[in-house]
């Protein structure tokens, strides 16, 4: 019974995990521009996607590399052209447009790629298992759990100790003041925009090897990853780290004793923080 809780609990990590980077791309784009990116997910599916399609060239390491960075710079170019049209407009415009971005980009991946799942391929020494008493504990699993730590120091040595890391933290407090003392607000919004989806591309890329690699991955996360914020609080991007972990550990352990309420349990975790901590486990009073 131990070996089953531990086995579902470290899935539940790993599941958490991708929630987390999801949700830290999602509220770092909200905390600056205001937007609610439903887009995300697709995202994050592109993410795995560019990665199948550049591993016969540039192998796992390669692919893991460029991929992301493929994401982000598609990010930007969306921000440019369509997103940046909204700022300042009601938050709901941009709610749809990205609700529209998603459909767009999942059946652009079917178009692509096809409908069915596509075998993703790690190499095979990542694939097993440390320990003949602790099967689950594989070198991949332990590597997702190391990239997305080092991505998460990363963004917070990015957003505290460089110049456009400080900027966009005071952005998000005054965002007006900032741009009169000289700030290139629209370079700013759109950088931001890039290390938010970069983000989901990275979770995408890491995501597939343990998930597999079809067009409604992004969906099946995306809303979880809202949950993350709200249950760690908006504003806050350690309460949303906080928050996606919690709940990835939570939906892994419930499923040990009660399968049938492992995504409910999600949900369930949100309205009870909402009702203790209306703000959030790490929100700000008044924050939004």
């Amino acid at each position: 019974m131990t070996q089953l809780v531990l086995f579902d609990a470290f899935n539940g990590l790993i599941v958490g995990a991708f929630y987390a980077l999801m949700a830290l791309g999602l509220s770092l784009i909200l905390n600056l521009s205001g937007v609610i990116n439903f887009a995300h997910g697709g995202f994050l599916a592109l993410g795995g996607y560019f990665a199948y399609t550049l591993i016969p060239y540039l192998g796992f390491w390669g692919a893991l590399i460029c991929a992301p960075f493929l994401v982000a710079v598609l990010g930007v170019i969306v921000e440019r052209l369509l997103i940046c049209r909204l700022y300042g407009r009601d938050p709901l415009y941009g709610l749809l447009l990205t609700f529209g971005l998603a459909f767009i980009f999942e059946d652009g991946t079917r178009t692509i790629w096809g409908a069915q799942s596509l075998p993703y391929q790690v190499p095979g020494w990542l694939l097993s298992p440390l320990s003949s008493a602790y099967f689950f504990l594989t070198g991949y699993r332990l590597f997702m759990v190391l990239i997305v730590a080092i991505a998460v120091v990363a963004m917070f040595l990015i957003l505290n100790h460089t110049k456009i890391g400080i900027r966009i933290r005071a952005g998000t407090l005054d965002l007006e003041t900032v741009s009169v003392l000289g700030v290139n607000v629209r370079m700013l919004r759109s950088l931001n925009f890039g290390l938010g989806v970069y983000l989901a591309g990275l979770a995408g890329v890491l995501a597939v090897g343990q998930l597999g690699l079809q067009p409604t991955i992004g969906g099946s996360l995306i809303m979880p990853s809202f949950v993350a914020i709200i249950v760690g609080g908006l504003g806050s991007l350690p309460g949303t780290l906080l928050g996606g972990l919690l709940i990835g550990v939570a939906s892994g352990i419930t499923t040990v004793f009660w399968p049938s309420a492992t995504e409910a349990v999600i949900y369930v975790m949100m309205a009870l923080v909402l009702m203790v901590r209306p703000r959030g486990l790490l929100g700000e009073e008044g924050r939004f």
